[in-house]
């Protein structure tokens, strides 16, 4: 045999019994180590999990019920069988063969105290500062599913008591047979109860009450022509009772508004004269101011019925509500209704000309509205209206009479009292203007008509 085989044989043999000794005190080590991390036993627990088993049982084991291992920046030896949290570095001491835990390094060099970390974890749970057990901590997840379940179930009742089951709102449903009517249905049970003889007088004028709400919308305005309720209507005005003459009007006001069809229907079906004997006639005020409504919803934008209105002496009708006592709460809507028609009339020749724009300019113009205002003497009437206290009167004769100056100014020149009104209206409204402007309000309401009455004045200069 060669020197060197047993020199290495004699090597060999050595290192095998050191190994072999390595191995006998570790094994004999971690013996003496295990009893001291053994598992401690839960004897009792009054919580279970979903399954109805009782916790410390070989079924539920799990990491979570060791003491809560705590890994630092450190390297610290890890209790057989126990869990780490997530992210932490694990080695094998080579030297003393047990399982060596830390947290990973972070790149500023700092680590997150212990504190932190149980705040991290349990969120809002109160624990002891050093370690908790798995007792407490299944009973303190056991209140918090308590809560949270107490919770839940005061929703749920305050949600049954605002709320009935959509089972009971059906059956109430069919119980009550309830079908949705169209439109259209209603008008025709509306209008069949005003026309029916054996509608008593408080019917008839509730459904004339009720009509007026549907009529507003154009499409059931032009519904309501075709089932022949605007003739019934028109045919009311001549009713003997003044609350079925104030209802048909108040309804045929309604339809006529803004609605082209239903007006030259109007006043082919003859509504224009019966409006106006209303009007000239001993009327109730309340029937008279339907009737007034009804004739400006005629009026307004349609030169044709404008030209009938002063054919038939409709200014001259208008004018006498002045001479009568009881009517001033008609004489503002009547400035107003002038004032909308002079301006109607302005702004159409001043806009752009077209085809069509042409044809209208045509029908206004054979409208003599102005030579007729400026002809029954408009020009002394209108300006008697500012000695009326209401600031919502004076603005709207202040704007006719704005209008008026351009056709009015000898007139108004001459007329001493005008300008004496004028010039205590000033001073008045110069005062309110500038408590509106202390208060902060520049573009207020005052100063706007303070504005009007500036214009007029420098008219007349």
């Amino acid at each position: 045999m060669s020197p060197w085989a047993g020199l290495l044989s004699t090597t060999a043999g050595v290192s095998l019994l050191l190994l072999l000794g390595s191995v006998l005190l570790s094994c004999s080590s971690l013996g003496h180590r295990v009893p001291e991390f053994a598992l401690t036993k839960i004897e009792e627990s009054d919580i279970k999990d979903d399954s109805g088993k009782e916790p410390g049982t070989e079924d539920d084991a799990d990491p979570e019920d060791l003491e809560v291992f705590y890994p630092t920046d450190q390297w610290q030896t890890l209790p057989p069988g126990q869990a780490v949290p997530a992210g932490s570095h694990v080695r094998l001491n080579l030297q003393t063969g047990e399982r060596e835990a830390k947290l990973p390094d972070r790149e500023n060099g700092e680590s997150d105290t212990r504190e932190e970390r149980r705040r991290t974890r349990l969120g809002k749970v109160d624990v002891d500062a050093n370690s908790f057990t798995s007792e407490e901590l299944k009973k303190a997840l056991a209140k918090m599913k308590e809560s949270e379940k107490a919770e839940r179930k005061a929703r749920e009742e305050e949600v049954r008591k605002k709320f009935r089951p959509i089972e009971q709102l059906k059956e109430e449903f069919e119980k009550l047979n309830m079908r949705i009517e169209t439109d259209y249905e209603i008008m025709v049970k509306l209008i069949s109860k005003f026309n029916s003889s054996a509608s008593t007088l408080d019917e008839k004028v509730a459904a004339l009450y009720d009509l007026e709400y549907y009529v507003h919308q154009v499409d059931n305005a032009k519904d309501f022509l075709s089932m022949g309720g605007l003739q019934l209507v028109i045919e009311g005005l001549n009713s003997s009772e003044a609350s079925l003459k104030e209802h048909a009007a108040f309804v045929l006001g309604a339809a006529l508004s803004s609605n082209p069809k239903v007006q030259i229907e109007a006043i082919e079906g003859g509504a224009l004269q019966k409006l106006l004997v209303i009007l000239a006639t001993e009327q109730p005020l309340a029937v008279r101011k339907k009737a007034l409504f009804a004739l400006s919803s005629m009026l307004r934008h349609f030169p044709y019925a404008q030209q009938q209105f002063l054919k038939l002496g409709g200014l001259q009708v208008l004018r006498s509500l002045f001479r009568q006592k009881g009517m001033e709460p008609l004489h503002v809507r009547v400035v107003t209704l002038l004032y909308d028609l002079i301006v109607e009339k302005m702004l159409l020749e001043d806009s752009q000309h077209g085809e069509q724009m042409e044809e209208k300019i045509q029908q206004y113009q054979q409208v003599k509205l102005v030579p007729a205002v400026l002809e029954q003497g408009w020009c002394a009437l209108v300006p008697n209206l500012l000695a009326m206290p209401e600031h919502d009167t004076r603005e709207k004769v202040l704007k006719l009479v704005g209008v008026l100056v351009a056709f009015c100014r000898e007139h108004y020149r001459g007329d001493p009292a005008l300008g004496t009104t004028l010039s205590l209206l000033r001073s008045e409204y110069e005062e309110l203007a500038a408590e509106e402007q202390r208060e902060g309000d520049k573009d207020g309401y005052f100063r706007e008509l303070l504005g009007s009455i500036n214009t007029i004045i420098q008219e007349l200069r």
